[in-house]
C-alpha cells in the first residue's frame, strides 16, 4: 500500500478543482488540509500530531446540527460521516487501511481499557459504571463481529470512539506531554489518523456535491 497522501498533494489537488466546490464544502476541505499540513510539521511530537489531526477531522465532519438541539452527538455524527465515506470509497482505501495496514494497532486500541470511557467514569466515582468491565467485553465482542463481517464504517466507529477518549485525555490535561504511560496509544492513534484523514479529505474532494453539512463557524465578514 502506498504512503499516506501528503499535505502538498492534497493542496495541489484542491487548488486545481476548488472552483467547482460548494462554498461550505470548500471551506471544510480548506481548513482540514491546513491542519493536516500542520500535523506533518510535528515530526516526532506525536501528542501535537494527534491533536492537530483531530482538529482536521473536526474541520472535515463537524456539522452545525451538533451545536443545536438535535441529539446527534459527536459520535453519532462520526458514524454518519464514516458511512458516507465508505460508500464513496470505490478503491477501498479505507478498507485496506483498516484490514491490512493498521489491523494490529486497531485491535490493540480497541482492546485497551485505558481508552474506554466507562472505565474512567467508574474510576472517577461516577455512579452507574460499576459494570464497566462487562461493557468493555461487550464492546470488544461487537467490534470483533464488525471486523469479521468487514463492516468498515462500524469498525471505524469503534476506533474513533477510543480515539475520542484519547483526545479528551490530551486536550483536557489528563496526560503528560510525551509521557510514557500512554505512549503506545498516542503513537498508534496519530499514525491511524495521519493515514486516514488525507484519504477522507481526498474522497470529499472527489465528491464535492455530497451532503457534507455546514460548518458551524463560517467565515463572516
Amino acid at each position: 500500500m502506498s504512503d499516506s497522501l501528503t499535505f502538498q498533494a492534497l493542496k495541489e489537488k484542491q487548488r486545481a478543482i476548488r472552483s467547482g466546490f460548494p462554498e461550505t464544502m470548500g471551506l471544510r476541505v480548506h481548513r482540514a488540509i491546513s491542519w493536516i499540513g500542520r500535523a506533518e510539521a510535528c515530526e516526532e511530537d506525536e501528542d501535537a500530531r494527534f491533536i492537530f489531526l483531530w482538529i482536521a477531522s473536526n474541520a472535515a465532519y463537524a456539522d452545525e446540527r451538533e451545536f443545536q438541539s438535535i441529539p446527534l452527538g459527536e459520535r453519532a455524527t462520526f458514524r454518519e460521516f464514516f458511512g458516507r465515506l465508505t460508500q464513496l470509497d470505490a478503491d477501498r482505501r479505507i478498507y485496506k487501511a483498516v484490514w491490512q495496514r493498521f489491523s494490529g494497532p486497531v485491535r490493540l486500541l480497541v482492546e485497551n481499557h485505558y481508552v474506554f470511557s466507562p472505565f474512567w467514569q467508574h474510576h472517577n466515582g461516577i455512579e452507574g459504571f460499576d459494570d464497566w468491565q462487562e461493557r468493555f467485553d461487550a464492546s470488544a465482542r461487537a467490534f470483533g463481529q464488525a471486523f469479521q463481517a468487514g463492516d468498515t464504517a462500524r469498525v471505524l466507529s469503534f476506533v474513533f470512539d477510543r480515539l475520542y477518549v484519547l483526545r479528551n485525555q490530551l486536550v483536557h490535561g489528563g496526560s503528560t506531554w510525551n509521557g510514557g504511560v500512554n505512549r503506545a496509544q498516542v503513537r498508534d492513534g496519530a499514525a491511524i489518523l495521519a493515514f486516514l484523514m488525507p484519504v477522507f479529505v481526498d474522497l470529499m474532494m472527489d465528491n464535492p456535491s455530497g451532503d457534507w453539512g455546514r460548518p458551524f463557524y463560517p467565515v463572516v465578514s
